[in-house]
């Protein structure tokens, strides 16, 4: 936060569309003067070192201590020109990486700026202050799509810095400098000029009518007991009240749910929903005919931000994905493998679970990665004690997968009727692939889930296959 005793900003010339402005909550702050493009860079600081032991000795007591940089060998670095004038934000729209190089440190816009809009870096958790801005979210976070561009290789960019003197995995990593690029983001209705019903997105859901309202509570009670809650749902409200009538949403399952027989309720019945929350508020009022559901408004082109910490988590998965392919190939199998880690900031008791193709041992067209593990997961869920967890149905609810190749359009649908939140694969598959090959299996019209697509930027010769083969 940079804090002045003038309450008058200065000009500053540039032609990146930055200006410095003050406020009365944050002080001095660098705002954008016009609409600047994601992932434009918007300032290249250079910066002044200062020596470990100078600083420690004299630096760290000054008011210097709240803007400088942990250089890579222990030095910390001042930024000049506006590096020191980006405020902090939980929810920030501005990127950094160091640039041991040229001694500067380069910053660029995570997302679309408006005109007028603050650029904020993220600062991290240990802060000498208490922040001025919170987070509030219109939906859950789980339902965000996150769809966009992404790429460029990692080790150029291991020397990302931080702020202050810890070291903080929660900074956020340039677009540009994550390991893997997102393949074909699913077709957004909400983009069409006009919303057409043809053009929604619908799947078939279990509903019941509830004539007392004294039910509705221990129906809510029996679906969260039971494990029927449907996580895949959450973008839909659990009740309408429509001509005099009060329905509740069940579940997608195939076949309907069976309700507590001492409610006396009438049967479950199918009728088609919105797969997706609204992301405008024309989609909103045609959703809405079908089934009350929840707005999201998404910035058009804003993708997920991702911390070092959840890169080095998601480089430490594929690592595991070659290593058990290479250990395939080895035992005369194809060097194909599927590995599920534990969920980055997920909790101790999550299951991980890793296989690799056995068609050639085991004699069996079936046999492939994706299924093996599927199976795989399947037999550590029955040690579950009890089954009242949001999605245990699905075995992959929720969960990311790391694969060495492109699932074939069967393993893709498995990927899909579990459920998957998001798979990473190392090699592309052109000609079998269900998830960037031949088609994109997510992003069809008409299948009731659909999952986050990543490609890694390097393949890795060593586990070249024909591309003929179902992987």
């Amino acid at each position: 936060m940079s804090v002045s005793s003038s309450s008058i900003a200065p000009e500053h010339l540039n032609s990146s569309g930055c200006r410095i402005q003050y406020s009365e909550s944050k002080g001095r702050g660098v705002y954008a003067s016009r609409e600047i493009p994601r992932n434009t860079v918007i300032e290249i600081s250079p910066v002044l070192f200062f020596g470990k032991k100078e600083y420690e000795k004299y630096g760290k007591y000054t008011v210097l201590d709240h803007y400088t940089f942990k250089w890579k060998d222990g030095r910390m670095a001042l930024a000049l020109g506006l590096g020191s004038l980006f405020n902090h934000s939980n929810s920030p729209n501005v990127s950094y990486t160091l640039d041991p190089c040229t001694d500067s440190i380069r910053y660029r816009t995570a997302r679309n700026i408006d005109p007028d809009e603050e650029l904020c870096i993220f600062y991290g958790h240990n802060l000498w202050f208490d922040p001025v801005d919170t987070t509030v979210s219109v939906i859950n976070p789980e339902l965000e799509d996150g769809w966009g561009g992404l790429s460029a290789a990692w080790n150029d960019h291991d020397d990302l810095g931080k702020l202050s003197n810890s070291v903080d995995q929660n900074e956020i990593v340039d677009d540009h400098s994550l390991p893997f690029t997102m393949l074909k983001p699913p077709p957004e209705e909400e983009d069409l000029a006009t919303v057409r019903t043809e053009a929604l997105h619908l799947v078939l859901a279990w509903v019941v009518d509830v004539p007392e309202s004294r039910q509705i509570t221990t129906l809510l009670k029996w679906l969260k007991n039971s494990g029927s809650e449907d996580p895949s749902l959450g973008h839909l409200k659990r009740i309408r009240k429509q001509d005099g009538k009060t329905t509740l949403l069940l579940s997608v399952d195939p076949t309907p749910p069976e309700l507590p027989v001492e409610l006396e309720l009438a049967s479950p019945f199918q009728i088609p929903v919105p797969s997706s929350a609204a992301l405008t508020l024309t989609s909103l009022s045609l959703k809405a005919t079908f089934w009350p559901t929840f707005y999201a408004p998404k910035r058009k082109g804003e993708v997920e931000h991702w911390s070092r910490g959840k890169v080095e988590w998601a480089r430490e998965a594929m690592k595991v994905v070659e290593t058990e392919a290479l250990k395939s190939q080895s035992e005369n199998e194809l060097p194909i493998s599927a590995f599920m880690p534990a969920s980055y900031g997920g909790g101790e008791d999550e299951k991980v679970a890793v296989a690799h193709d056995t068609r050639t041992s085991n004699s069996h067209p079936l046999r492939h990665a994706v299924l093996n593990l599927i199976r795989r997961v399947a037999d550590l869920e029955v040690d579950k004690s009890s089954s009242s967890e949001n999605g245990f149905n699905y075995l992959l609810t929720g969960r990311s997968v790391f694969l060495s190749h492109e699932p074939c359009i069967m393993c893709s649908m498995a990927l899909l009727h579990s459920r998957v939140k998001q798979i990473f694969y190392l090699n592309p598959m052109r000609r079998t692939g269900g998830c960037g090959g031949v088609t994109c299996l997510p992003t069809l019209q008409g299948v009731n889930h659909r999952f986050e697509v990543f490609l890694w930027k390097e393949v890795v010769s060593k586990l070249v296959i024909n591309e003929a083969l179902d992987a």
